[in-house]
């Protein structure tokens, strides 16, 4: 949910699921057509991390912030994009859900902290592939393997730093958010 853009949150759930699931589909896809060069191939990874990857986001979406879906599309993108960037809420009567929000965000920070060793594991496993399609394979796989062990590497690298940035500023809105209530 972290990584979910705020204009997601202008959407309803069904159109988040579409937009999620579409945007890993087509990465993916894209992978698999590169990689093993079968358009069949990409065409069944697109199809199903469209699907559930789409349906997972939607939903992990609706359980961290519930209260997201009894608000309207244009003060829920409100909430988010001030939380987001830090800034002080306009609207007094939607400081309430900037501190939903941001306790939604650290609460999504600390289950994804959980599973960081998962993004090790699998970063250990690509370079072991990258370097057997190095020595084995073809080079449209050899190349595919080593964009996915930079992909890793950067979320390794990357995303905590991020992460960090983007906690530090929603704790900003929310301090703020907390004032206007008094």
């Amino acid at each position: 949910m972290i990584l979910v853009p705020g204009w997601m949150w202008r959407r309803g759930p069904a159109s988040r699921a579409v937009g999620a699931g579409l945007a890993a589909g087509v990465f993916f896809g894209a992978f698999a057509v590169v990689e093993a060069k079968s358009w069949a191939g990409a065409v069944v990874v697109f199809v199903v991390l469209s699907l559930f990857y789409g349906t997972r986001v939607a939903r992990r979406m609706g359980r961290i912030w519930p209260a997201a879906e009894g608000m309207n599309r244009t003060d829920r993108a409100a909430v988010v994009r001030a939380t987001r960037r830090g800034e002080a809420i306009d609207d007094p009567r939607l400081a309430p859900a900037v501190a939903e929000y941001a306790d939604a965000l650290r609460r999504t920070a600390e289950e994804d902290r959980l599973h960081r060793w998962i993004v090790l594991l699998v970063t250990a496993l690509a370079v072991a592939l990258a370097v057997y399609d190095t020595v084995m394979s073809s080079t449209g796989e050899t190349i595919a393997s080593w964009l996915m062990v930079a992909l890793f590497l950067a979320d390794l690298m990357w995303w905590p730093r991020g992460r960090a940035r983007l906690l530090a500023r929603a704790d900003r809105a929310e301090a703020s958010a907390r004032t206007r209530l008094g």
